[in-house]
């Protein structure tokens, strides 16, 4: 929230001792006087329109010297009042500090769409994931979408309308290459996780239907749980399962070689297995919020506590200078007009 109390200042001052050249420039119109052309001696050096340059003097008339000098002076103090930066109003924000963060992995391979609840699996993930957006409150939140590979939809932010914005648009027809690599989503989990403050406290939720076939994913977990981040799952689905809808027009489901329909269904034994070794816990998603709650729950179980909300606070001043050099490039608007085509740059 903005604030008004400050009032005005620069943050730059040492730039306002540029302001001082003005004066020998005023003193040097003072005595460099006008050339007077009757003068026969000074006739003798050299020709009447060489004479100026020579003596470093003008030909205009004093009224018009001193007018291009204020001119000058205008635009020569506003862009000093620029880099000087002028500053008038402040907004405090808060720091960037250790906290909890919790990463959601969303299966968006092509079993999702698979329709034994409704209206779809993935339609399903993501009112399970808007739930848990609607009901968090001060764990930040990272979202990766993954198929066949993993992509970040949203770092770890704060910003939970921003996620909630976003989710709509996860589907999986983003991914071209179907299938479901858990360990490439948990690699971008891992890296997002690491650049967190050292004593941030790290927790990741699977949203799946759990149907790949991957060695090694239960140590994968372990890893994890070593290393502090507990990890959740929430599976999407019935055990009994439907078949997949085909990618194509005209085609109304994915037909395996032999020709049958490719039927999906929730790997609960899996899913269950995986939370274990991550030391978290299996939620079966439904249409209520005592799913994500839960999780919810665990993960505020492990948040770090609140701390002087004062100390974590810092004064961000908003910068004015644009209002001082816009000033001055209206002054020099002039130096661009065409309409006199001898117009120079000493006739300002």
């Amino acid at each position: 929230m903005a604030e008004w109390a400050g009032a005005f200042h620069f943050a730059q001052p040492g730039w306002l001792w540029a302001l001082l050249l003005c004066l020998p420039v005023a003193l040097w119109l003072i005595f460099s006087r006008r050339f007077d052309t009757r003068n026969e001696r000074i006739l003798e050096y050299a020709d009447t329109h060489l004479l100026p340059h020579l003596l470093g003097r003008s030909e205009a008339p004093s009224r018009t010297r001193w007018l291009q000098y204020f001119r000058w002076t205008g635009v020569w103090t506003l862009m000093v009042l620029a880099m000087a930066g002028p500053r008038w109003d402040y907004t405090d924000v808060e720091l960037f500090r250790p906290g909890t963060n919790l990463v959601i992995l969303l299966d968006i391979s092509r079993s999702m769409n698979v329709a034994d609840v409704k209206p779809n699996r993935l339609a399903r993930a993501r009112q399970e994931v808007e739930d848990l957006l609607n009901n968090n409150r001060g764990i930040r939140v990272g979202l990766i979408g993954f198929a066949s590979v993993a992509h970040v939809v949203s770092p770890i932010t704060e910003d939970m309308n921003g996620i909630r914005r976003m989710l709509p648009s996860l589907d999986t027809s983003l991914v071209e290459l179907q299938g479901s690599r858990l360990s490439f989503a948990l690699d971008r989990a891992a890296e997002l996780l690491a650049g967190q403050p050292e004593e941030s406290v790290g927790s990741l939720l699977i949203v799946t239907d759990g149907d790949f076939d991957e060695t090694g994913l239960e140590e994968r977990m372990r890893t994890f749980a070593d290393a502090g981040v507990r990890v959740h799952v929430l599976g999407i689905g019935t055990p009994e399962g439907d078949v997949v809808p085909g990618a194509r027009p005209g085609e109304p489901w994915l037909h395996n070689r032999t020709g049958q329909p490719v039927v999906s269904a929730l790997n609960e034994t899996l899913l269950r297995e995986l939370a274990k070794a991550g030391n978290g816990v299996y939620e079966r998603a439904d249409y209520r919020t005592s799913d994500t709650d839960e999780i919810l729950g665990q993960v505020r179980a492990r948040a770090l506590p609140k701390k002087d909300e004062a100390a974590e606070r810092t004064r961000i001043w908003n910068e004015r200078f644009y209002l001082f050099a816009g000033l001055a490039l209206l002054l020099l608007l002039p130096l661009f007009r065409r309409t006199n085509p001898g117009y120079r740059l000493s006739d300002l």
